[in-house]
């Protein structure tokens, strides 16, 4: 299914360079929009009573966003849009080992260039609107002090590796190269959406690396503090599903040739 998102190693016929920028546009994609939804639609993404309706906005907007680009770009990349992902694609033998790295670096590129077009869209709101945003950490992801709901580290980190790792399982099983389906995209979107909807109380909904670094960079210093969580253990549950899936339902093992 050359056409599905996460394809088998083979199925992209792109160049490297046209692949890198498909992931750069996709993940500024999904940055500009999900995190524009919670920075633009209130002042203060941090309580789950009164904003409640902010983060079904934020769901759906996230959702939305890679169901987009997973239309729009999974032709030409695989449509990772995320570092987990493109870790999980590789453990799953969807993707070359030797892509991942430039694969993440675009990644990361696209949402430090959407993150800093909303801080620079920020500069030209209303009085104090910029440094207000950024006192609240700027849609980040974090636990204690910075968690909506005060959840602690290991909440975080167990939600993180958990709602990651069912979200690959999902997105290998939809892309599935001989059992995918043509609504992978729309699938994926959902799933996404949902893993949003559960951690947003937790720690502000990570699954995502590149988000989490994007927003870090404007969110001060508890948010850099914080952000090795988001860095690693999103990737831990990617990997975690990616192997497991390979063992569980290709039959083989993560050595294994392909049969």
């Amino acid at each position: 299914m050359s056409s599905s998102p996460i394809d088998a190693p083979a199925a992209p016929a792109s160049p490297l360079v046209p692949r890198l920028v498909a992931e750069g546009l996709g993940t500024f994609l999904l940055v500009a929009a999900g995190m524009g939804t919670a920075l633009f639609a209130s002042g203060r993404f941090t309580d789950p009573g009164a904003q409640g309706a902010v983060y079904l906005a934020v769901a759906f907007a996230v959702g939305l966003s890679v169901l987009v680009g997973v239309y729009a770009f999974g032709p030409i990349s695989g449509g990772h849009f995320n570092p987990a992902v493109t870790l999980g694609a590789a453990a799953a033998g969807r993707i070359a080992w030797k892509d991942v790295g430039p694969y993440i670096v675009a990644q990361c590129v696209g949402g430090l260039i959407a993150s800093t077009v909303l801080t620079l869209i920020g500069t030209f709101g209303p009085d104090g609107w910029l440094p207000r945003a950024q006192d609240a950490g700027f849609a980040s992801n974090g636990w204690g002090t910075l968690s909506p709901g005060g959840f602690g580290a290991w909440a975080a980190i167990i939600a993180e590796v958990v709602f990651t790792a069912l979200f690959l399982f999902v997105i290998l099983g939809v892309t599935h190269p001989v059992r995918g389906t043509p609504f992978a995209g729309i699938a994926i979107g959902l799933t996404l959406s949902l893993g949003v909807l559960a951690t947003l109380p937790i720690d502000n909904a990570s699954l995502n690396p590149a988000r989490s670094l994007a927003t870090a960079i404007y969110g001060g210093v508890g948010p850099l503090a914080q952000l090795w969580v988001f860095l690693v253990f999103p990737s831990v549950g990617a990997l975690i599903a990616g192997f497991a899936y390979r063992a569980l339902f290709d039959g083989r093992g993560p050595g294994e040739a392909r049969g």
